[in-house]
């Protein structure tokens, strides 16, 4: 089975670009990553905790950004702007030899949006981090993709763009690849 995170691997995310031009303050798209990560309201939303009136509200405040909460979640809400370029096409020529599920640390607007954009459709099981309550490195986001597939870790091919969630994919025993972009999945594919 192989197993796609999707923000970055293929699907594009434009949230780091977009929320840099909210920002009062220029930041490089390290220093937004890593608030981004750490945030705790990002987080309390990316595992369903809170719901998005509660995310704009907090995040618009803590962030600094002049937007009102209403139009925040509109333009948040447009980050996920579907596959990348060849994506759908990759997963097409997959499909056939593989079975093939995502993972993702999302939230319920991201989430919707990717529906609504016949991303979660292209798999046979797509699992969010507000679904399940954890968000990747953590082993249950994990541990639930792999009960809803039915399937042991060692047979699981798992792309990521980050090296920690690579890391942790490969603790519990999946071949774990960190990629960015299509291109970089299709060359993993190859080694399989």
């Amino acid at each position: 089975m192989l197993l796609f995170d999707l923000g970055g691997v293929l699907v594009d995310f434009t949230g780091v670009r977009d929320i840099a031009a909210l920002l009062s303050k220029p930041a490089s798209r390290a220093d937004i990553v890593e608030r981004w990560s750490h945030c705790p309201v990002s987080y309390a939303f990316g595992v369903g905790e809170i719901g998005p009136a509660e995310f704009a509200q907090r995040f618009v405040r803590d962030w600094g950004i002049t937007l009102e909460p209403e139009q925040f979640l509109r333009e948040f809400r447009s980050w996920s702007r579907g596959f990348l370029s060849g994506a759908r096409e990759l997963l097409d020529t997959l499909r056939p030899r593989f079975r093939l599920g995502a993972v993702s640390n999302s939230n319920e607007v991201h989430w919707a949006r990717n529906a609504e954009l016949g991303v979660t459709q292209q798999f046979e099981f797509a699992v969010s981090s507000h679904q399940v309550g954890a968000c990747k490195p953590d082993a249950a986001i994990f541990e639930a993709a792999l009960r809803r597939a039915g399937i042991a870790a060692e047979a699981v091919a798992y792309f990521d763009d980050l090296q920690e969630n690579v890391d942790a994919a490969t603790e519990l025993g999946m071949r774990a690849f960190r990629t960015e972009g299509v291109e970089a999945v299709r060359n993993c594919v190859k080694m399989l």
